[in-house]
């Protein structure tokens, strides 16, 4: 299901960092994070539908999704995958793709996108519920989000417990450098669930207790379903930029850095 913490232009070091888990079945064949053939896109790959839920490019664009919970999904619907190698490849700018989302997105199951150019820094978010009624479309303030299974900043459990604790430890940075391994190994790894009283009540109690914690991992009969990557994105005003990612291979994890520089920032 995936829940990302953000900042945007609210850091004298970083106009964009970024700390994302993705939540998928185990068995799910998945690249790491790598730069793509034939294209200017760095994330990682579902191998299935050939789509990313995390990826940026050398232009400082950067799109992210998350899946809205919901009771019912449609099989035949498109890959949410998509959505974002379809915002990396273009020259729109972010509010200019959401747009033209509005005659495709009821082809998807539930979504929350996150379009961001951090050129003209412009971040749009995206979604695509409530069904049945026109997606939504909102640029994005300065300042500390979080997002889950729900609207933006809604204020579930794990995120308001994520926002806390990414607080708390980076409190110490001060407006330095933050070190976000350790923050990563300190608050994405995190495994406490929510009371059953706070649960949103949308799927089976079970379920959306076993998805309300931070970092996720359950049995499922079709197999362990939960974390099986953590990522850091940074980007500096100076226009260098890392993709840290520890990841899931084999049932081992293991962990690899990219650092590369986006040419348009100065």
């Amino acid at each position: 299901m995936c829940i990302a913490l953000f900042l945007w232009q609210c850091h004298p070091l970083y106009p964009f960092l970024l700390l994302n888990n993705r939540d998928e079945y185990h068995s799910r064949p998945t690249k790491p994070v790598c730069w793509w053939e034939d294209c200017d896109i760095l994330g990682g790959r579902d191998e299935i539908a050939m789509g990313t839920w995390l990826a940026c490019s050398t232009q400082g664009r950067v799109a992210f999704l998350t899946n809205v919970l919901e009771l019912h999904t449609l099989p035949e619907a498109k890959s949410r995958g998509d959505l974002p190698v379809l915002f990396l490849k273009s020259s729109k700018q972010p509010k200019e793709f959401a747009e033209s989302l509005k005659s495709e997105a009821h082809y998807y199951n539930g979504f929350n996108l996150m379009l961001v150019d951090i050129e003209s820094k412009s971040m749009v978010y995206v979604s695509n519920r409530p069904k049945g009624q026109a997606i939504t479309i909102e640029e994005v303030a300065p300042g500390l989000h979080v997002l889950s299974n729900d609207k933006l900043d809604s204020p579930w459990h794990k995120s308001l417990r994520l926002e806390l604790s990414f607080k708390e430890h980076v409190a110490k940075y001060g407006e330095g450098e933050i070190g976000v391994k350790e923050v990563i190994e300190k608050v994405m790894k995190d495994r406490v669930k929510a009371d059953k009283s706070l649960l949103p009540r949308i799927c089976s109690p079970d379920w959306e207790f076993n998805l309300s914690s931070i970092f996720v991992e359950v049995e499922t009969p079709l197999g362990v379903y939960g974390t099986r990557s953590s990522a850091a994105l940074t980007v500096r005003s100076s226009g260098e930029a890392s993709f840290y990612e520890v990841y899931l291979d084999d049932a081992k994890w293991k962990e690899h850095v990219i650092d590369f520089h986006i040419g348009k920032l100065k």
